[in-house]
């Protein structure tokens, strides 16, 4: 009989610590579950074999569905990576699931060919490679673990269950690690800046954390334009508001054309850093694509870098004028 692992359904404080770890983006890399089988209950050799990935975070979610089923999980190594990305990456992949299944000896093990995968590891697997190299037939199932209970009652998935989703709780969930990933240097940052004068300054990298890394997310759905690059400069520009009209207030006496340029330069210096924090959450939802992410890339750094070099050197050049009395 090759090596088995029991596991349980429930949830242990040593879980809970994880995922709380994983959300605060500590030692996020190092959360994984030993790739081979696993069985849950008494299962028999009729019983349902499930597939996911080696990232702890997805081991522990779909071991925890299973409360009522006796069954197998077959985890693969896609070094501590969740199934979506994995897919993405290739560790999720065909390869490594015709691997898994000889070195585990499933066919030993159970008499039926069927293995239920996430549906999010469909862009990594090739199912027709996967039954003409093992034998074994692979069904996608639902989107998350929790449906999966139902899944099984009925034999096939509901358009719901294949509904990707990233609703508020989601995109809440993303903001921790986003800050923990920064706090540091952005801690050292703001209280030099506070003690050599410039609390300006560091009121307005603040408002860009807070709008790029709070804001974003939550807002996300309600922001305009399809593109998270375009959406952040839109957000950015908003975010640079309170900025703009004291700067508009404060130049008021100044010549109108010097006045507008003044004014405008907040949302020049504050919007590309704002889009580009924005861009990098094309990776943290499925709702975007490799190709969509890297045309976006291509599409929108160019514009992001020339709108700040035009703001830097506009309040360079209006504070260089300044010094020398020429406005």
């Amino acid at each position: 009989m090759p090596d088995m692992v029991q596991t349980t359904s429930e949830l242990t404080k040593e879980d809970r610590t994880i995922w709380l770890k994983a959300r605060l983006g500590i030692g996020r890399m190092n959360l994984r579950a030993k790739p081979g089988l696993y069985f849950l209950g008494q299962p028999n050799r009729d019983s349902p074999v499930f597939v996911t990935a080696n990232y702890q975070l997805s081991f522990n979610s779909l071991r925890s569905r299973l409360s009522d089923l006796h069954c197998y999980i077959l985890v693969l190594d896609t070094r501590g990576i969740n199934v979506w990305c994995a897919a993405g990456e290739g560790t999720f992949g065909t390869d490594e699931l015709v691997h898994r299944i000889e070195s585990t000896n499933l066919k030993t093990i159970v008499n039926h060919r069927v293995l239920i995968l996430p549906q999010l590891g469909a862009p990594g697997v090739a199912a027709p490679q996967v039954r003409k190299r093992t034998g074994f037939k692979v069904e996608w199932g639902p989107v998350r673990a929790c449906d999966i209970p139902e899944y099984m009652k009925t034999g096939e998935a509901t358009p719901e269950m294949r509904r990707v989703r990233f609703d508020l709780k989601n995109r809440v969930e993303l903001i921790p690690v986003e800050v923990t990933n920064i706090f540091a240097p952005l801690a050292i940052a703001l209280i030099v800046l506070f003690l050599v004068g410039m609390s300006y300054t560091a009121l307005m990298i603040t408002t860009i954390v807070a709008a790029g890394m709070v804001l974003f997310p939550i807002l996300l759905p309600f922001l305009p334009t399809h593109d998270f690059s375009s959406k952040g400069l839109i957000l950015g520009v908003l975010a640079s508001t309170p900025f703009m009209a004291r700067e508009y207030f404060a130049n008021a006496g100044e010549p109108f054309w010097l006045a507008v340029m003044l004014t405008i330069i907040p949302a020049f210096l504050m919007s590309p850093w704002i889009a580009f924090i924005s861009l990098n959450f094309t990776g943290a939802t499925t709702f975007t694509s490799r190709t969509g992410v890297r045309r976006e890339i291509f599409r929108y750094v160019p514009l992001i870098a020339a709108t700040f070099i035009i703001g830097l050197s506009l309040e360079i050049g209006f504070n260089v004028a300044k010094w020398y009395g020429a406005i």
